[in-house]
């Protein structure tokens, strides 16, 4: 019985490890801009939307994780 608990959070940590963060994992590279936080009177950040709705859809805690690392913003052009 403690085998199957065992696979079971195994496979349950996996597939939340795989649906996280949709930002941090498929969009490449975190660049200063997008870990900067805009001073007040600056023009705000936009958000990668795709990502956004990835992340509320597949593990909304992904979030957290997306914004913490600024993965969440676009890159500036």
């Amino acid at each position: 019985m403690k085998k199957l608990n065992k696979q079971i959070a195994v496979i349950l940590a996996t597939i939340m490890l795989t649906m996280s963060s949709c930002a941090t994992v498929f969009g490449g590279k975190v660049t200063a801009y997008q870990k900067t936080k805009p001073l007040p009177g600056q023009q705000q950040r936009e958000v990668r939307v795709v990502a956004l709705i990835a992340d509320i859809i597949l593990f909304w805690p992904g979030l957290i994780v997306d914004f913490a690392t600024g993965a969440i913003y676009k890159p500036k052009k």
